[in-house]
């Protein structure tokens, strides 16, 4: 997990000194608020604006493999790029959020958290809630096949169930039509822990 954290931290501290709004999403996020597994790569949602492209450029290009026309065509469609570290052959995928509320929700609501017990650094993370949302997204998207997504929805769900606000995580699911899936998400975590 080392070597991933040490990817992080690079580039979360170019994002941090290049002035981009950012939440680490995905599976990086869900095994913070989760259960760990490992991950061949990060997620990141990066607001970058036309202003950022070149610098951030400049910034990862001695570290990364990048391309800069791949930067703008995601900044100009609200796509994805991604970036490749030299030495670890680790990919970074930056999706820039489209302008949906949801995409606000997850920046506006991003928690600062150390990426490690033995790390002093701190990166922002999707809330647990998001993290949740976002999943349930992405297995949707998927036709409900993924295992990999399933288990880390299930997982945050079980490890932040104290701690969720259902209402904020209910309200959305409602928006976002994944009511069902939220519903059978909570039933079996319920039916795990034998309540």
């Amino acid at each position: 997990m080392d070597l991933p954290l040490s990817v992080l931290s690079q580039v979360t501290a170019t994002l941090d000194h290049a002035g981009i709004r950012y939440v680490l999403v995905g599976s990086f996020a869900s095994s913070i608020h989760g259960m760990y597994r490992s991950t061949a790569d990060i997620d990141i949602l990066a607001d970058i604006k036309t202003e950022q492209i070149r610098p951030l450029f400049e910034a990862l290009r001695n570290s990364f493999y990048v391309d800069e026309h791949a930067i703008r065509e995601a900044v100009a469609h609200r796509r994805s790029f991604n970036a490749i570290h030299f030495d670890s052959v680790f990919k970074v995928d930056f999706f820039v959020p489209k302008f949906d509320d949801f995409a606000v929700a997850q920046l506006n609501r991003r928690e600062l958290r150390r990426i490690s017990p033995d790390r002093d650094e701190a990166v922002y993370v999707a809330t647990a809630e998001d993290t949740i949302l976002a999943k349930l997204q992405w297995y949707r998207a998927g036709n409900e096949t993924s295992n990999t997504q399933w288990n880390d929805i299930v997982g945050v769900l079980a490890t932040s169930k104290s701690n969720l606000d259902i209402e904020y995580l209910r309200a959305w699911a409602e928006k976002l039509e994944l009511n069902d899936l939220l519903d059978k998400a909570l039933a079996q975590v319920q039916e795990d822990s034998g309540i």
